[in-house]
C-alpha cells in the first residue's frame, strides 16, 4: 500500500495514511520499549512537530511499532499538537500524547500546557534535549537546545514532570506520570527524554510490565457525617440551588451522571445553574434550570443565587467570584455545600484556583460521586414538595437585521442541522447562553480552561478526530482573532481524514479589547472613537475561508448577507458529511448578546 493512501476499507479514515515499509526490527534501542510502553498503555494518537531531540522515539514509533497504537498526527505547531490532545481529552475523558522538541518546542507549546492545566484535563507531553552529557553534545545546536532543568519551563503548571537516566526509569516515569494525569483533578504532565537514552543500543528486552498494578486509583468516597450533614441541609431547604461545574474535570461526562444530577434536583426541586466555560452538565431547557449559562454572573443567574438558602456547588469555577459578584460585600445567607478535590492541585505559581469560598459542607470528593451518594442519603429522609418553578415564556425568535450577527449564526446552524447529533466544540465570548440548548453531555465541551487565544482550530481538531465515527456532527464556533492564531492546526485535520465544521464569527477585530480602551478611555475622559485603533484587523482584508482552501479544506466565504447564510451552513454541513473539514468565513456585526453584556459589565465593576 501506498503510505499515503488515504482511507482503509472499513471507513477509519486516516487510519492507514503514513503506514511504514520493511520488517519490525530484532535489535533493540533505548526508544523501543519506551514506544512500547505508549503503546501498552492505551495510547492511540501522538500529536507531534518533528524534532531531532525525539529522532530515536519517532524512529521506534515508525520503524518499531509500525505507527499504529500510537499513531503519530503531524502537526505544524507544537502548540497546535498539545491543543489537539487537549481537545481529545475533552471529548473521552482519556489522555493522549504530544510530542515537543526539546526546550524551543517546550516554549511553542507552553501556552496550550496552560490551557490543559487550567481546564483539569489529562494529557501526556514527551519531551527530550540534546545530551545531558555535554563531552557528547554536538557543537551549536545542541548546546542552544538543552537546558539544565527543561522541566522548569512549564512546571508550575503540570502534575508532574521527570528527566530519567535510564531506559527502566523512563518506563517507570510514563506509568507514574499516567497514573497521576488520570487521578483527579487531572492534568497535563511531561517526561524528558535525553537523546543518549533513546539512541542506546539494549543488550536484552526489559521484563514486561503488569500494567493492570498501575492504572489510578479508585475513587474516594465522601466523609459519611459531612454528607449526612449536606443531605439535612438541602432536604430542609426551601430553595436549594445546585451550581454545576466541572463535574468531570474539564472533560464530556457520561450519560449515567447527568441522568442522577437530573434526579437529585429532581428530588429537591432544586434550581440548577451551568457554566458555559464547563462542558454541558444538565439539561438546559429543563423546568429547574434557573438561567442560560454564561462566561459571567447574569442577572438572572444573580436572581437564582440571591434567592437560594442552601447552595451545592459541584466544582463550579470560581465559586468564590460568583458568590461574590451576586452578594457584594454583604455577607452569604445560604448554607453552601462544596464538592471538589480541586484543592489538590492548588499551588503558588498559578491563581487558577481563584478566591476562597465559604463552605458550610466541604466534600472533597469528586462532584460526581458527591451527587450519588446524596441520592442515596436521601432516600433515607422525607423530603418536603416544593412547587414546580413557574413555566418560562418560550425564547423570542431574534430580529432579522440586514447584517448578521452571533445570535443569527446560531439560529441558521440549527435550522441547517436539522435533526443530527450536534457536538459544539468551541463558542466565542459573544455567545448568548440562550442560543442553543443542551440535552445531553455530548452537546458541548466546554471552554479551553485558560482562556488563551489560539487554543480553538487545535482543539476543534482533536475533539472532531475523538468524535469521528460517532454519527455526531462536530462544530465549532470561534472568533477571527482564535482562528488566526492556530489556523495551521487544520492541515492536521485535512491529513488525517477528520471531519470538521468551523463556523468563524469574523467582526475584524480583537473585539473584547476595543469594549477594554472604550472603558479605560471613559475613565479617563478621553475619545472613545479611539478604541479600535491597534485593535481592527483590516487594510488589507485577510482571506479566512482562502487559509482553509491552502492547506487543503473547504473555504465557503465571505458570508456577508442573512439571506444566504443558512445555505452557506447546510453546504458546509454536507461537506463534512462527506468527510471534509469546512471552514466559513462568517462576517458578523461586533458585539455581545445583551445578556453577555450586562454580565461582563458587573464583572468589571467587581
Amino acid at each position: 500500500m501506498d503510505r499515503n493512501e488515504p482511507a482503509a476499507p472499513d471507513g477509519d479514515a486516516g487510519r492507514e495514511i503514513e503506514r511504514p515499509i520493511g520488517e519490525r526490527p530484532a535489535v533493540l534501542f533505548g526508544s523501543d520499549p519506551i514506544a512500547e510502553t505508549l503503546r501498552d498503555l492505551g495510547i492511540p494518537w501522538i500529536a507531534l512537530n518533528p524534532g531531532a531531540s525525539f529522532r530515536g522515539l519517532h524512529d521506534s514509533l515508525v520503524n518499531y511499532l509500525g505507527n499504529r497504537s500510537p499513531q503519530m498526527l503531524l502537526c505544524l505547531h507544537e502548540e497546535s499538537a498539545v491543543a489537539l490532545a487537549h481537545g481529545w481529552a475533552k471529548v473521552t475523558g482519556r489522555p493522549m500524547a504530544a510530542a515537543v522538541h526539546s526546550n524551543v518546542g517546550l516554549m511553542h507549546a507552553s501556552m496550550a500546557v496552560f490551557d490543559a492545566w487550567c481546564d483539569r484535563v489529562p494529557l501526556l507531553l514527551i519531551g527530550a534535549t540534546g545530551h545531558f552529557d555535554a563531552a557528547k553534545r554536538r557543537p551549536w545546536i545542541e548546546w542552544i537546545h538543552t537546558a539544565q532543568d527543561q522541566g522548569a519551563l512549564i512546571r508550575p503548571f503540570v502534575k508532574y514532570d521527570d528527566q530519567p537516566a535510564s531506559v527502566a526509569a523512563a518506563r517507570e516515569s510514563i506509568l507514574k506520570a499516567v497514573q497521576i494525569a488520570t487521578t483527579p483533578p487531572m492534568g497535563p504532565v511531561y517526561i524528558n527524554l535525553d537523546v543518549l537514552l533513546q539512541e542506546a543500543k539494549l543488550d536484552a528486552p526489559l521484563p514486561k510490565i503488569d500494567f493492570a498494578r498501575y492504572r489510578a486509583p479508585a475513587p474516594a468516597a465522601p466523609d459519611p457525617v459531612a454528607l449526612a450533614r449536606a443531605a439535612e441541609m438541602l432536604a430542609g431547604a426551601k430553595a436549594p440551588l445546585m451550581l454545576v461545574g466541572r463535574v468531570f474535570g474539564g472533560m464530556v461526562g457520561d450519560e449515567d451522571s447527568w441522568r442522577a444530577r437530573v434526579a437529585l434536583a429532581e428530588r429537591l426541586g432544586m434550581r440548577v445553574l451551568t457554566d458555559i466555560k464547563a462542558p454541558a452538565g444538565f439539561p438546559t431547557d429543563h423546568p429547574l434550570h434557573a438561567a442560560a449559562p454564561s462566561t459571567f454572573n447574569t442577572p438572572e443567574m444573580t436572581e437564582a443565587i440571591k434567592a437560594a438558602d442552601a447552595i451545592l456547588s459541584l466544582d463550579w469555577i470560581d465559586l468564590a467570584g460568583t458568590l461574590r459578584t451576586a452578594f457584594g460585600g454583604d455577607a452569604i445567607p445560604a448554607k453552601v455545600i462544596q464538592a471538589s478535590v480541586d484543592q489538590h492541585v492548588h499551588h503558588g505559581w498559578s491563581k487558577d484556583h481563584m478566591g476562597l469560598p465559604p463552605a458550610d459542607v466541604y466534600l472533597l470528593a469528586e462532584p460526581d460521586v458527591v451527587v450519588r451518594a446524596l441520592l442515596a442519603e436521601l432516600g433515607k429522609k422525607p423530603v418536603a414538595p416544593k412547587p414546580a418553578p413557574a413555566a418560562k415564556a418560550p425564547a423570542a425568535a431574534p430580529a432579522v437585521g440586514a447584517v448578521i450577527d452571533v445570535a443569527m449564526v446560531a439560529q441558521r446552524l440549527r435550522a441547517a442541522a436539522g435533526n443530527r447529533a450536534v457536538t459544539l466544540l468551541r463558542t466565542p465570548l459573544s455567545w448568548g447562553g440562550q442560543m442553543w440548548h443542551f440535552r445531553g453531555p455530548a452537546d458541548y465541551i466546554g471552554f479551553d480552561g485558560g482562556a488563551g487565544i489560539g487554543s480553538g482550530p487545535g482543539m476543534a481538531v482533536g475533539a472532531a478526530l475523538a468524535l469521528r465515527g460517532t454519527g455526531r456532527l462536530p462544530v465549532a464556533i470561534m472568533g477571527d482573532g482564535d482562528y488566526l492564531m492556530n489556523v495551521q492546526a487544520l492541515w492536521t485535520a485535512a491529513h488525517y481524514k477528520v471531519p470538521l465544521l468551523i463556523l468563524v464569527v469574523n467582526n475584524r477585530s480583537f473585539f473584547n479589547d476595543e469594549i477594554h480602551q472604550e472603558r479605560v478611555a471613559r475613565m479617563r475622559a478621553r475619545p472613545v472613537e479611539n478604541r479600535w485603533i491597534g485593535q481592527r484587523i483590516g487594510d488589507p482584508e485577510i482571506d479566512l475561508a482562502e487559509m482553509a482552501r491552502a492547506q487543503g479544506c473547504r473555504g465557503i466565504g465571505p458570508v456577508t448577507e442573512p439571506a444566504t447564510l443558512q445555505a452557506a451552513i447546510a453546504e458546509g454541513i454536507r461537506a463534512v458529511e462527506q468527510g471534509q473539514v469546512c471552514v466559513l468565513d462568517i462576517r458578523v456585526a461586533p458585539g455581545y448578546d445583551a445578556s453577555t453584556a450586562a454580565a461582563m459589565a458587573k464583572a468589571e465593576k467587581k
